[in-house]
Order: C-alpha cells, then structure tokens, then sequence
C-alpha cells in the first residue's frame, strides 16, 4: 500500500509539474491558434492552424509585414490574424487606384495581388498614434482590418505576437514568411 501511495503521489507531482509547465508557455512563449476567414489568402487559409511566438515583441517593435495575432474588439475569443502596413507615427492613405502610401510614398509589397476596391477609414490620410497599427489581410478585398471601425488600429498592448509556424495542414507545415 505504501508503495502505491508513494508511485501515486510522485505521479501526481509529475502531472502537476507538466500542467504548470503547460500553462508557463501557452501563457508566455506561445500558443496555438486557428485561421479563420479567407482575409490571408494565398499566405494564409481558413482552417490553418498556426503556432503564435509571444515573446518577440518582449524584446523588439513590432515590423511592417509581419502577420500578427490579436482579439477582435468585437469578440475577445476571436483572434483576427493579419498583416502590418503601417506602423507609428506613419500616415497612410489608400488612392482611387488602390494603391497604398506611406508617408506620401507608394508602398512596395507583394502580399495584396488584388486592386483595393475599398479604402475605408484609409480613403483620407490617416495618422497613427503612438502604439497604433495599420493591419491588413493580404486578400485585401475579402478582408476585415484596419479599414473597418469594427477593426481600426490595432494597439501595440492587444498584440498577442506574431504568427509563427503552421502546423496544420500537415502537407502544408512551415515557418510563416513575412517580408
């Protein structure tokens, strides 16, 4: 009996020591999370699973084109996954012709294929404050970001990290590109 007492106690110790582990690094060094929409097409599709790196920006500003993770101020159990355009401090302004500008400059991407048709909040030069990021989906028409009020800017504070890797589907793993 003492013998199964002591297997069942070093068990549980085990258990809980993989739980708090567990815990330690979906609450601080990752998590995984599940693509939901067509708004990253073709970086991204609807039921990608992707692995979220959460510590990147303990150490550094978050940079243009990285595809970031952040809850939709609509529904915080939805995270919306999308790309950044503009960052701090920059204005950015979408024309007639759908292009994009940044500081008055035409921005050279190669992520968005398709002619923005809407501009949204964008149609007029918009400034970003301090903290404040311009997100789009690369299917920039089938997308709800930073154009829409229901998105707007995204504060550096929301930002749960980038996305890293995609787990799933497993014909399709890899490390998510973002320039």
């Amino acid at each position: 009996m003492k013998k199964f007492l002591k297997e069942a106690v070093q068990t549980s110790l085990i258990l809980l020591i993989a739980l708090i582990i567990s815990l330690l690094i979906v609450t601080f060094v990752g998590q995984r999370t599940v693509v939901d929409g067509e708004s990253m097409e073709a970086t991204l599709y609807h039921g990608d699973n992707l692995i979220v790196d959460k510590i990147t920006y303990r150490f550094r500003e978050p940079e243009r084109f990285e595809v970031i993770v952040f809850p939709a101020h609509y529904d915080q159990h939805t995270y919306l996954v999308k790309r950044i355009i503009a960052l701090p401090g920059e204005t950015v302004y979408i024309d007639d012709k759908g292009d994009i500008y940044i500081n008055d400059e035409l921005l050279e991407e190669d992520f968005g294929k398709e002619v923005i048709l809407s501009a949204g909040t964008a149609k007029e030069p918009l400034t970003l404050g301090d903290g404040e990021y311009f997100v789009m989906g690369d299917n920039r028409n089938n997308s709800l970001d930073s154009r829409d009020y229901m998105v707007g800017n995204v504060l550096k504070e929301d930002i749960i990290g980038r996305a890293w890797v995609r787990i799933y589907p497993f014909d399709s793993i890899c490390v998510i590109e973002h320039e």
